[in-house]
């Protein structure tokens, strides 16, 4: 049956219980003094735990002549103390489009302190204290804050949330950074929409089940036939519906970590994307292909309509930018060095255009994605092949190769094409060099916009930063220890440096330079960076260090010069989600080391080589030797993956552990008698 809703006089009945398991045992206002004694297994200390947080979203009908999506919300949180008062302001984002907006109602908000062995209750004025906020062009929050919370306070929200906006479906985050007892989430979904549901994180369902009723619908449409135009018509049909819950208990709080893309790849979380419509609507498929997703891109004026035009107000700047180029790779390096140092960028992940490229040349500034768009046009200008990749940075989280989910992007870099070899670029970042992106672009999938719909994985495991450290010292005639120092960083490392060099200045950084390396008694000279303006290579550090001559008994030197892991990057004794370190790593640290004047080598650093595991994909080798009054070590560590699982994570943290402390080693010389 294909109809269309003028309106809809009834969806289902008043929802009754269909699930029998156990449930939470809260419910709003209910809080007694006991409440404020409760003993908790969990880990508090980030001073507070989540009761109990509860969802739940029906279909229900509205006057429009179609569906309406209801979401409701409960949760009681327990504030132990001070450090987690950020969590008192709330923020509940609503879509809007255009004169249209969800609309948010039956809010209340409650907080609860214990007062001479009372509970005392301050409320929230829903008309008063309640606040907006425009965030996007489709996105506005309302916001509040509890109020007279104390140490030991309990507060507690519920608010209903309609929405039109049938592909809007509410997600649910199960975990939060706060430790959570109970969290759970109901889906009614009639069979007449399909979503495609995406689930993540790494916590067991503790209760996931689903339960099939059939519920009676009366609509009102047009009449057919010879009645047609004349009025409406009531038709009733009965229709499946499936009710889904998801609960997950007693749920560690989610803390942000060293060597993670971003927490929200990791909290426990369900998600929907509306696929397509079925009878009673027109039937029709929503979600799209990735090749429809971008020829609407390629032809959206705010993105890729301007580079199909002829673009005459580049003629005039092209000529000076290709200069003497007679090749197409030396046309691209020429544009993209002209454009990366001509432009500044105001702001990134920006994906859509704010303001025309034509604006952007003008005023030599824009946002990531005119800067970069600005680019393609001027390529393609030149008669080369570029198209724009859309992708998501670290920092935004992972897309979905699968589905073709646009709201997941948040930056734009550009592929090249010259004699069938490919080439990355991205002009919005200072100091970069050609065929170079940051590494927190390396997040996996990305998708090439053009005709092809081409998908592309950066993955940041092709990313191998290669650093080498060369220490020499040597006895001088004036019974000093002469070194002679080289580092040589890998690209990423190098980038930082350059980025020091501009912030500070060149005196700044080897001032700098001259404190890490040296010490109270030693003097640093003839710092030097060599590379500094090429930025398609590693730099290299080079200074002199002259240590004085030492009289005393016992003499500690450490041998490893500018250490990357002074410490334990995984300090926590457990992790509840990967490990993602933005590239592999192969450090090399060679010394060697004349015996000083007068003195002999009491105790030497054992050497030692040890796998991060059978697969060898990492190692690290100490190794040392003395001979003749010469000391050499030779110190790598290596490791080629980039993505470690938590039950991998002890592991790691054995092996950083291993590192660290042999890396803190030094040699003790003893003063001959």
């Amino acid at each position: 049956m294909k109809v269309r809703f003028l309106l809809l006089f009834l969806l289902f009945l008043e929802f009754t219980p269909i699930f029998s398991q156990e449930k939470a045992k809260i419910k709003f206002g209910k809080v007694s003094v006991e409440d404020f004694k409760a003993k908790y297994t969990v880990d508090t200390s980030s001073g507070a735990v989540i009761i109990g947080d509860i969802g739940s979203t029906d279909f229900v009908g509205n006057t429009k002549g179609g569906f309406s999506i209801e979401f409701k919300r409960y949760c009681r949180i327990h504030v132990l103390n001070k450090s987690a008062y950020e969590i008192l302001e709330v923020e509940i984002p609503i879509y809007t489009q255009g004169d249209r907006e969800e609309e948010l109602s039956s809010l209340k908000a409650v907080t609860y302190n214990l007062e001479n062995g009372k509970v005392v209750e301050t409320k929230v004025d829903p008309k008063n204290d309640v606040f907006k906020e425009r965030i996007s062009r489709n996105k506005v929050i309302r916001k509040f804050v509890f109020p007279a919370v104390r140490e030991g306070a309990i507060i507690e929200m519920e608010y209903k949330l309609k929405s039109d906006f049938l592909f809007n479906l509410r997600p649910w985050n199960f975990q939060d950074r706060y430790p959570t007892l109970w969290s759970e989430y109901i889906v009614g979904m009639p069979e007449f929409l399909n979503y495609v549901s995406l689930t993540q994180g790494y916590q067991a369902f503790y209760i996931k089940e689903q339960k099939d009723k059939r519920e009676s619908f009366a609509v009102e449409v047009p009449k057919q036939g010879v009645l047609q135009g004349t009025g409406n018509e009531r038709i009733n049909f009965s229709a499946g519906i499936t009710f889904f819950r998801w609960v997950m208990k007693d749920l560690p709080a989610l803390k942000e970590e060293g060597f993670t893309s971003t927490i929200s790849n990791h909290v426990a979380r369900i998600e929907f994307q509306l696929s397509e419509y079925r009878e009673p609507f027109v039937p029709k498929k929503v979600m799209s292909t990735w090749n429809e997703t971008m020829h609407v891109l390629m032809n959206d004026e705010d993105f890729g309509l301007s580079l199909q035009q002829p673009n005459e107000w580049l003629d005039g700047v092209m000529p000076g930018v290709l200069k003497n180029a007679s090749t197409s790779l030396q046309k691209a390096r020429n544009i993209y060095e002209w454009v990366r140092d001509n432009m500044v960028c105001t702001r990134r992940n920006s994906f859509y255009l704010t303001k025309s490229l034509k604006n952007t040349l003008n005023t030599k500034t824009g946002t990531e994605a005119e800067i970069n768009l600005l680019l393609i046009s001027m390529l393609r200008k030149a008669g080369l092949q570029a198209d724009p990749v859309i992708l998501s940075t670290r920092s935004n989280g992972y897309t979905y190769a699968l589905y073709p989910l646009i709201d997941r992007f948040n930056y734009v870099v550009i592929r090249l094409l010259i004699d069938d070899k490919k080439y990355f670029l991205d002009a919005s970042r200072p100091q970069l060099g050609f065929d170079k992106l940051g590494f927190d672009c390396y997040n996996g999938h990305a998708r090439v916009v053009a005709d092809s719909a081409e998908g592309v994985e950066l993955k940041s495991e092709s990313l191998m930063e290669r650093s080498l450290t060369s220490v020499f010292l040597s006895n001088s005639a004036e019974g000093k220890l002469v070194a002679g120092l080289q580092h040589a960083p890998g690209y990423y490392e190098s980038s930082a440096i350059r980025s020091a060099v501009k912030d500070k200045g060149l005196n700044a950084y080897m001032d700098d330079l001259r404190k890490n390396v040296g010490d109270d008694e030693s003097t640093v000279s003839e710092a030097s960076i060599d590379s500094l303006y090429n930025y398609e290579s590693p730099l290299v550090v080079k200074c002199k260090i002259t240590y004085p001559a030492d009289n005393a008994d016992v003499w500690y030197f450490d041998p490893v010069f500018m250490k990357s892991w002074a410490q334990n990057p995984f300090k926590s004794a457990e992790r509840f989600y990967p490990v993602e370190m933005p590239y592999a790593v192969d450090q090399t640290h060679l010394f060697r080391m004349d015996v000083p004047e007068g003195y002999t080598v009491d105790e030497l650093p054992k050497s030692v080589i040890v796998k991060l595991n059978k697969e060898d994909e990492g190692n690290f080798e100490y190794r040392t030797m003395e001979a003749n009054g010469v000391i050499t070590i030779r110190c790598r560590l290596r490791i080629s993956r980039t993505y470690f699982d938590p039950e991998e994570y002890n592991m790691l943290r054995e092996f950083f552990d291993l590192v660290v402390k042999k890396q803190s080693e030094q040699i003790v010389f003893k003063k001959k008698k």
